[in-house]
């Protein structure tokens, strides 16, 4: 028997394909993705001597090149992909929306306003992560708040009043970017706009964000089977029994933390959180069991070949990895949707 979730996709018991097959096709062209990234770039020998070399360990300029350089961004990359695709899984169930998305409802303009303020009154790096989480979680509370308003009943928080002011709060923190931006030095413009359309040449260690991405994928998992409940409706979670009030606060911190740890280290990447969990849901129906760590793997990959190309397209020119994210999700949203418009 099939039928369709809130979402308007399939129900978690009419899976599209083999779940297993899907995952283990996913993690092959994970691995497959990232021993890529490592292999190519513009400087140093080709794929094939890099591994030789590196097998060899003759060369101690090909092995930093590799594990110093090449192999730290294109973790960072997939740890990027992975948080912001489960930040997604989280916002579409909580909202009951396949057009949510932390970039969307304002999570991500907070942590870039706030994190564009630490950088232009030149504090250290972790007072900008700081700042870029507590404006993510500030950004979290304020549309809370204002979509409660003066409505204390059971039903103040619907998904569309908190879909529309998250939007609206969204078009108000792109505003103020544009003012920080204006109000910045001209030295440090370009910089700026390359790290808030995405730009993994200055990210750091990847064991954070990676860390966080990872440990995001078990706890989901843990509340798989209220997440497929409350994907059906909020009456009948509640009727069953799920806690939809401390599930739904849940799921908005978690990907308010996913998202500003992924823009203090890589910048703004949009559409991975919107369009990743579609083509997951496609492939796999809606049961979050499957749907977690498959859009956990298919976000990864997608944003370390995204950043493969941006380094290597228009070579020695870097570009942005989320304008590449956006041409590529742009296109594919728009024909998920005329899809599921015909389906419909």
């Amino acid at each position: 028997m099939t039928g369709s979730t809130d979402l308007g996709l399939p129900l978690a018991s009419a899976p599209r394909r083999r779940p297993a097959a899907v995952l283990a096709t996913l993690a092959a062209l994970a691995v497959f993705a990232l021993l890529l990234a490592v292999s190519i770039g513009t400087a140093g020998p080709g794929p094939g001597a890099v591994w030789r070399e590196l097998l060899a360990g003759s060369d101690p300029l090909v092995e930093a090149l590799v594990l110093d350089l090449r192999l730290p961004r294109a973790l960072n990359a997939f740890g990027a992909g992975a948080a912001l695709a489960l930040a997604g899984v989280c916002m579409q169930v909580l909202l009951r929306n396949p057009l949510a998305d932390p970039y969307v409802l304002g999570v991500s303009g907070g942590a870039a306003v706030a994190a564009l303020g630490a950088m232009l009154l030149g504090l250290g790096m972790l007072a900008v992560q700081v700042g870029a989480i507590g404006g993510a979680l500030a950004a979290t509370l304020l549309v809370f708040t204002l979509a409660r308003g003066s409505d204390l009943g059971a039903g103040a928080w619907t998904p569309s009043r908190l879909l529309l002011t998250g939007v609206v709060l969204a078009a108000g923190f792109g505003a103020l970017v544009s003012l920080l931006l204006a109000l910045g030095d001209a030295t440090q413009l370009r910089g700026m706009l390359f790290w808030l359309m995405g730009d993994l040449s200055f990210a750091g260690a990847p064991w954070a964000l990676l860390g966080v991405a990872l440990l995001a994928v078990p706890l989901g998992l843990a509340f798989a089977r209220p997440l497929n409940v409350l994907s059906r409706g909020e009456l009948q979670a509640e009727l069953l029994g799920v806690p939809t009030r401390a599930l739904r606060i849940g799921l908005y911190v978690a990907a308010s933390v996913l998202t500003a740890v992924t823009v203090t280290s890589v910048g703004t990447i949009g559409f991975v959180g919107l369009v990743t969990p579609h083509l997951v849901r496609l492939a796999l129906g809606a049961d979050h069991r499957w749907v977690i760590p498959a859009a956990a793997l298919a976000g990864g990959t997608l944003v370390v070949v995204a950043d493969l190309l941006a380094r290597t397209a228009f070579a020695p020119r870097m570009l942005p990895v989320g304008a590449l994210t956006a041409l590529v999700g742009v296109p594919l949203f728009l024909a998920l949707m005329r899809r599921t418009r015909a389906a419909g």
